[in-house]
């Protein structure tokens, strides 16, 4: 098993808060990881309609029955009552680490833990592995195009899943029963066109005008279709850098998948070698190391607010790390290859800010970390390391 990065903060969480709510896309790791780090506590799974009927039927016995060693509950989402009759018996028996809850649906599962468990529960959210989790582990050794192929959900490493036959399934499986369910939709096949749109725009200003006419839908349908992808962690939004540096030159956001190997799935990439010539490597490349530090840094720093700069001139950085009054800038190129050239945008955006060059890290797909003009030359399987 990969340790997670999330793990000593869980089980610290464990000891201050009756409940503790993970969250995070299907097939992340959740119930894997709280099994490992709660042994000795029973495991139900209200998927499973007989569990969940007897539950839903009688909680006040489930409850009477798992209170005192507390229980494990994945898929938690599936009883929108359940916080409800959690937080009486948390009040009535207080006590650190009772209940563990896990569920793939963010808005539901964040909506009834919030509104029912405030101040009771700690919620936390769980992505696919980062390379700060892989690295020490010896699981990065493959090209950075097998990699790009792959992407990082977890049975990809602990299992003998082809990667294509693997991601089918998932959306198959997992996606259109999920986001049919999350969003009532009676047009399976007009929603997945439009995913396989956003998928070829990962790594791209946002223009949703411009999408909702190429998935041939409302503007406002294309809104609420983006949303959908963000409740369930397939998408996020980076959105520009508001301070004024001489202007922005946009205001839309950049729209990135959270797994890169998702994302080649739905774009109609089959096999890593498709990569090697591939007009979107660039983004797709780009869209692996921004949505590793992103991820990473939930882990590490979940305060770390993220963005992306553009000037009136074109010049673009793209990320501009911000936690507190640290900020950094990060950018990203897909080449083997340092040329003193890619550090332009790096030491514009310097100049402007008014940050020193120790404050930009250029991350690339070469093999040696140095500095150069003061910035910071990283290979990108470094992962955010000492980044921060």
């Amino acid at each position: 098993m990969v340790p997670r990065t999330l793990g000593t903060w869980i089980t610290e969480l464990g000891r201050q808060f009756p409940v503790l709510a993970l969250y995070g896309p299907r097939q992340s790791g959740k119930t894997t990881l709280c099994r490992s780090l709660f042994p000795d506590k029973p495991y139900v799974n209200l998927e499973r309609p007989d569990i969940r009927e007897r539950i839903v039927g009688d909680p006040g016995s489930f409850l009477r029955t798992y209170g005192e060693s507390g229980v494990l509950i994945d898929e938690a989402q599936n009883f929108p009552e359940l916080p409800s009759w959690l937080q009486a018996y948390v009040d009535e028996h207080p006590g650190p680490g009772r209940f563990i809850l896990t569920g793939s649906n963010q808005s539901l599962l964040r909506a009834q833990v919030s509104q029912s468990l405030a101040g009771r529960a700690a919620l936390i959210r769980l992505f696919p592995f980062t390379v700060d989790e892989l690295l020490p582990v010896g699981q990065l050794r493959e090209s950075t195009d097998d990699l790009l192929f792959k992407g990082f959900y977890p049975p990809l490493y602990d299992k003998p899943f082809r990667p294509s036959d693997w991601f089918s399934q998932y959306v198959q499986t997992y996606l259109e029963r999920d986001l049919v369910q999350l969003a009532r939709l009676k047009d399976w096949s007009a929603f997945h066109r439009f995913l396989l749109l956003c998928a070829g725009r990962t790594g791209q200003v946002l223009n949703l005008s411009s999408l909702a006419r190429d998935a041939d839908v409302s503007h406002t349908t294309a809104r609420q279709w983006l949303s959908l992808l963000e409740a369930g962690f397939l998408v996020f939004l980076l959105q520009p850098w508001h301070e004024n540096y001489r202007k922005r030159l946009v205001k839309s956001p950049k729209l990135y998948f959270y797994d890169v190997g998702l994302a080649g799935h739905l774009a109609g990439i089959r096999e890593p070698a498709q990569w090697a010539a591939h007009p979107l490597r660039g983004a797709f490349f780009e869209t692996m190391v921004v949505a590793d530090l992103v991820k990473s840094s939930q882990a590490a720093a979940p305060d770390t607010e993220w963005f992306f700069w553009s000037s009136p001139s074109g010049l673009e950085v793209d990320l501009v790390e911000r936690r507190g009054a640290e900020v950094r800038a990060h950018e990203i190129k897909s080449g083997a290859t340092f040329r003193p050239e890619q550090l332009k945008n790096l030491l514009a955006w310097s100049a402007l800010s008014g940050l020193p060059p120790e404050n930009m890290i250029l991350h690339y797909d070469g093999d040696e970390e140095f500095v150069y003009r003061g910035v910071r030359v990283r290979p990108w399987r470094l992962g955010r390391g000492g980044t921060s």
